[in-house]
């Protein structure tokens, strides 16, 4: 019997006046990761946005942590786990599950669901059902790691509508002020002007070709310089002197 399932019975066996209290060590309700596809797909999201976001201090984000909100405060029901989430306006800092009567009412403003056969039916219908009319998630996406199947969703008069595609097939995240889209077999992040949004490798890739260039630019200077010295001493100058 699961932990939430214990937490059930013993409600139901204990007299109305008694508060019955989850296990400290509940943290999350999430089950294991479909793949090793969706688990370096949520990896990249959260590396991509907290790095682009590095400066900033006002949101959190999280990968298959579980969102519990429970009108009755209880953490043994209602509660979901998105596979990835955003929260603005909130602090940023470690959590081990997002408690929404903790975190000021408060629910993911933008949230990612990664499709597999044995999800992709829950997640375009009883998770949309439930971002849409209990979250009131401004938007949804989902993304299928395998065949690639991409769609977004924008809250228009508490109803999800579909969010048209730019010519490169990314949809606009209002909430990220970026675009996603598919890139690599894998969903990234872009900005407004195309611009990749990158990983904390590929900066660090960058920032090394870009060592390499200025050092083959100060190499190629200083040939340049010893040829010109070379000149100016058979013509009987001294380079130093000049």
């Amino acid at each position: 019997m699961s932990v939430a399932k214990e937490i059930e019975a013993l409600e139901l066996e204990a007299p109305e006046d008694v508060i019955i209290f989850p296990p400290g060590d509940l943290d999350s309700d999430e089950p294991p990761l479909e793949s090793d596809l969706h688990l370096r797909q949520i990896i990249l999201l959260l590396q991509c946005l907290e790095l682009w976001w590095r400066n900033r201090t006002d949101f959190y984000c999280a990968g298959n942590l579980t969102v519990y909100y429970s009108p009755r405060q209880r953490k043994s029901e209602d509660f979901r786990g998105p596979d990835f989430f955003m929260v603005l306006g909130t602090e940023r800092k470690p959590r081990k599950s997002w408690v929404v009567w903790e975190e000021d009412g408060k629910y993911p403003n933008l949230i990612i669901e990664l499709l597999s056969s044995s999800t992709a039916a829950t997640d375009k219908g009883l998770k949309k059902q439930i971002y849409q009319d209990i979250f009131r998630t401004p938007e949804y996406f989902w993304f299928d790691p395998n065949n690639l199947e991409f769609a977004g969703f924008i809250l228009v008069g508490g109803t999800y509508q579909p969010i048209e595609s730019n010519p490169q097939g990314w949809l606009w995240s209002q909430q990220l002020d970026l675009f996603l889209g598919v890139y690599e077999e894998k969903l990234r992040f872009f900005t407004s002007a195309g611009e990749l949004v990158p990983t904390p490798e590929e900066v660090a890739e960058q920032e090394m070709q870009r060592a390499e260039q200025e050092m083959q630019r100060a190499e190629q200077e200083k040939q340049r310089s010893d040829r010109l010295a070379a000149k100016l001493r058979e013509l009987g100058v001294d380079p130093d002197s000049l």
